[in-house]
């Protein structure tokens, strides 16, 4: 699958993969703050913002779409960084190619397996009737009955867009493929599968105010990842970097250089 991409900066090739209903744009502060060393890659991934929408939505599936990603761009020996999902594509790739990348950064995500816990957004996305929307207003006026947390709402709410055909009406849609990650939810919180360790410099990073990763979780991360160094971003939940932007280049930044 060719996936829609945005490259900024110069230097040594550095991929980031965004997390559930998100899309590479989230990513493009970071990613300033990075170019001036860095050659950043922002792919988005399947059914999710501008690249093509498939009924497959597996981690496998994901996972492959990075490696052809790869190959088409000539890209060699990335650094690659993940958030959330988007980690755990990081992970499942790292695992099946680990002589493809040079270095592998996961924010706010382990490899265990999740129980689904996006009902309540999915229930509130569900809800807008597009077809009788009349304005983003209205679409957050909905979506709060279901979702109270206003930054989450802004977040879920930059998938949303006015289509602009030509002698048509204008009329809102999502980015996102919202019938195949509904229905396919199960599969976001499946279990990394790994036959033996996995010797890349490795990056874990999550928010102290996260439940997403737990002391329990270190032994299996380490098992997995032997050369992972596990860092901790006071003040923030899990969407770190928007929460604590400075703190959480710092720690990259950081471990970039060892």
């Amino acid at each position: 699958m060719q996936l829609y991409f945005q490259e900024i900066g110069e230097g040594n090739p550095f991929i980031i993969l965004h997390g559930l209903f998100g899309s590479g744009d989230n990513w493009l502060s970071i990613a300033k703050e990075l170019s001036t060393d860095y050659r950043i890659y922002l792919p988005d991934l399947r059914n999710h913002g501008r690249s093509p929408w498939s009924e497959e939505f597996t981690y496998e599936a994901m996972s492959n779409d990075i490696r052809e990603f790869i190959e088409e761009h000539g890209i060699r020996q990335p650094i690659i960084a993940g958030h959330s999902m988007g980690g755990k594509v990081a992970m499942h790739f790292a695992v099946q190619h680990p002589d493809a990348l040079s270095k592998l950064i996961v924010a706010d995500i382990g490899p265990k397996y999740y129980r689904p816990h996006h009902q309540k957004i999915l229930e509130g996305l569900r809800s807008i009737d597009l077809s009788a929307l009349q304005s983003r207003q209205q679409a957050d006026t909905q979506l709060a009955e279901y979702i109270p947390e206003l930054g989450v709402r802004q977040f879920l709410l930059k998938s949303l867009y006015r289509t602009d055909e030509p002698d048509q009406p204008a009329s809102f849609a999502w980015r996102i493929n919202l019938p195949v990650i509904d229905k396919k939810i199960e599969n976001v919180g499946e279990a990394l599968v790994f036959n033996q360790p996995v010797n890349v410099p490795a990056l874990f990073i999550h928010g102290e105010k996260s439940n997403y990763v737990k002391p329990e979780d270190i032994p299996l991360i380490q098992q997995i990842f032997p050369k992972a160094t596990l860092e901790t971003v006071a003040n923030a939940g899990h969407w770190l970097h928007a929460e604590q932007p400075k703190a959480f280049l710092e720690k990259i930044q950081t471990f970039l250089k060892e």
